[in-house]
């Protein structure tokens, strides 16, 4: 199962540019697929992204067919965010200007 970060304040699941395996830029859904992975990077790719409170993100688990979700519903449009509802667990997003 595939692991993201999720801000344990607002559910936004960490969305930035990434690079898939054809070496292209996308904007997407940062994960790993090992729990230890992520708990040993999650810091370090933060700090990276210029994140001034990286102590409110989470490790979370998700399924992979919700990852694949997560990234149709970013649409590769850097203009959104990706939150999941606490109750119903579905992805939503949000222009970043509604925020």
């Amino acid at each position: 199962m595939p692991f993201v970060l999720k801000h344990k304040e607002s559910s936004q699941i960490f969305t930035c540019t990434l690079i898939n395996i054809y070496q292209l830029p996308y904007y997407g859904t940062k994960f790993w697929d090992k729990l230890k992975h992520a708990e040993q990077e999650a810091n370090a790719f933060l700090e990276q992204h210029q994140v001034n409170d990286p102590e409110l993100w989470t490790v979370f688990e998700v399924s992979e067919q919700k990852l694949k979700i997560f990234n149709v519903k970013l649409n590769n449009n850097n203009a959104k965010s990706l939150f999941i509802d606490e109750e119903t667990k579905s992805p939503f997003v949000k222009n970043k200007e509604e925020e």
